[in-house]
């Protein structure tokens, strides 16, 4: 990066024209060694991006940004990791905010929109020992120049496709790389709550009827309640309350709108 104005995070930075995975390419130096805490690993071209629990991350070469972040986040308790993942999500919202005016929200549990349109995904790794954290890596795909996608996405889009204009990555990358900073130093400081409830205050289609559908096929009609303290989703129906880990549920759109996954 060309400026510095973090404390940590980008003051090492590794840079590739292309890299089937920045997060792959974060866990083999870590198999070697102890990187330095904010380590960036960023890739023009990522041929092998991977969101959660395997889905695929299509990003167009040299159009978006893809990079990972070293973390050691030992001063979190592991039953608290959620809070990372709250914190992460909020970066992304926050680096996207300050390009649009348009409605940003947090579609959980680590996705970003633009409106009713995916603009971001954060992939987040960690590795524990009988201490707790041994290290974390925050992957983070952010749409940014690219203006045609597959077909087979749900609902794609980009800062491009949503301001009309075009940007400089490697300005961008030093942009977000402030915004993480400024997040971890607040989940590091002990301000836990106001993360808790900053990311419900944006978390997508928190408190309105919402139809979703359970891995079984399922369909009911709910609303977001807020958020378990392990990070489920906790939807209201039937006179009820309802926790869902990751991959249990899925959000659907009204008819004649794609599903979103």
């Amino acid at each position: 990066m060309r400026k510095k104005n973090t404390l940590f995070i980008g003051k090492v930075f590794h840079e590739f024209p292309s890299l089937p995975s920045t997060n792959l390419y974060a866990a083999e130096l870590l198999s070697k060694s102890k990187p330095s805490e904010g380590t960036v690993i960023s890739a023009v071209h990522q041929t092998a991006g991977r969101g959660q629990i395997g889905s695929s991350w299509e990003a167009e070469a040299g159009q978006n940004l893809t990079l990972s972040v070293i973390l050691y986040p030992s001063f979190l308790p592991v039953h608290r990791q959620f809070l990372l993942n709250q914190a992460v999500a909020l970066s992304v919202k926050d680096f996207i905010t300050r390009y649009t005016e348009k409605p940003v929200k947090v579609k959980w549990p680590n996705d970003i929109y633009i409106g009713e349109e995916k603009v971001a995904g954060i992939l987040i790794q960690t590795s524990l020992n009988q201490k707790g954290f041994q290290n974390c890596i925050v992957g983070v795909g952010i749409n940014v120049n690219q203006r045609v996608f597959s077909p087979l996405l749900p609902n794609p889009t980009s800062l491009h496709l949503a301001t009309g204009r075009s940007y400089e990555l490697p300005s961008l990358i030093e942009d977000y790389c402030l915004f993480l900073e400024q997040r971890y130093l607040q989940l590091k400081g002990g301000q836990w709550q106001a993360i808790g409830e900053e990311y419900l205050r944006h978390l997508y289609r928190m408190g309105k009827k919402t139809r979703f559908e359970r891995t079984e096929g399922e369909q009911f009609t709910g609303e977001i309640a807020g958020i378990g303290a392990s990070g489920q989703l906790l939807i209201r129906h039937g006179g009820t309350e309802e926790a869902f880990h990751l991959k249990e549920i899925k959000m659907l759109l009204p008819a004649g709108k794609k599903r979103l996954e």
